[in-house]
């Protein structure tokens, strides 16, 4: 029986040498069969103001505890790393990427709840955490699955994160059936992880608010010269503008 595996992280920063001080995780083995954890470790560089900014992580919270290859849960992460369990985050990229700064080799299937929430929830202006867990009213329920499994709530904090992420993992299971009934639910989510989305509203810049289509109808040019000189676009919009530009009219 495959088992689900929600983690999030926290870091020293988001830049290409920062590295883990914090994970969250749950490993659901079913309904009434949940591991809990929640574990800091220490990291070998320190950890930026900008990021104690956000999660209230400070230096002394690390002092003597063991580095993140030590921890619990990166112990069951290589025990269940094979394609039969899944990896599930939100934004996925960012903390397998910090996973692999540790060594970890990844085997897992994997779903990005936010990947999948912008092909599931399309009507939504803005697909982060924190965003859904109002827009769908998750905080409703949140302090009672909280208690069940004894969490305490805290902004910005890897193990909240990941009951919000759960919460929505339920939601996206339920929307997922109905928009493709004929097709297993998680291999679904799956296959949605690895497919790019069509952005159909320019989110920031010159065009901001304006559709994708008639701002590639009207200039091209201003999409052709985004696509060629924007290296920081995300998988999604350099899609969405390969796929504008392909067919302008």
């Amino acid at each position: 029986m495959s088992k689900y595996i929600l983690f999030d992280t926290e870091t020293t920063g988001a830049a290409v040498e920062d590295r883990i001080i914090q994970i969250g995780g749950m490993i659901i083995n079913s309904k009434t069969d949940i591991e809990v954890h929640d574990e800091l470790c220490s990291a070998p560089l320190e950890i930026k103001i900008e990021a104690m900014e956000v999660h209230n992580i400070t230096p002394d919270l690390l002092v003597g505890k063991p580095p993140f290859i030590q921890t619990t849960f990166y112990g069951k992460l290589q025990e269940l790393n094979n394609p039969s369990n899944y990896l599930i985050a939100h934004n996925i990229n960012f903390d397998l990427d910090m996973l692999k700064k540790e060594g970890f080799i990844n085997q897992f299937t994997l779903i990005d709840t936010l990947r999948c929430a912008k092909h599931l929830y399309p009507e939504l202006p803005y697909h982060r955490l924190q965003y859904i867990r109002y827009a769908l009213e998750l905080y409703k329920t949140e302090q009672k699955e909280a208690d069940d499994l004894n969490i305490v709530i805290k902004a910005h904090d890897a193990i909240g994160d990941v009951l919000v992420m759960k919460l929505f993992l339920r939601q996206l299971v339920v929307r997922c059936n109905e928009i493709y009934p004929d097709f297993n639910t998680m291999e679904k989510l799956a296959e949605l992880t690895t497919t790019p989305v069509f952005i159909k509203t320019f989110r920031f810049g010159k065009y901001k608010g304006q559709d994708v289509l008639d701002v590639a109808r009207s200039d091209i040019g201003y999409l052709q010269w985004m696509r060629s000189n924007m290296t920081d676009l995300d998988e999604d919009m350099r899609y969405t503008l390969d796929k504008a530009i392909g067919q302008p009219n």
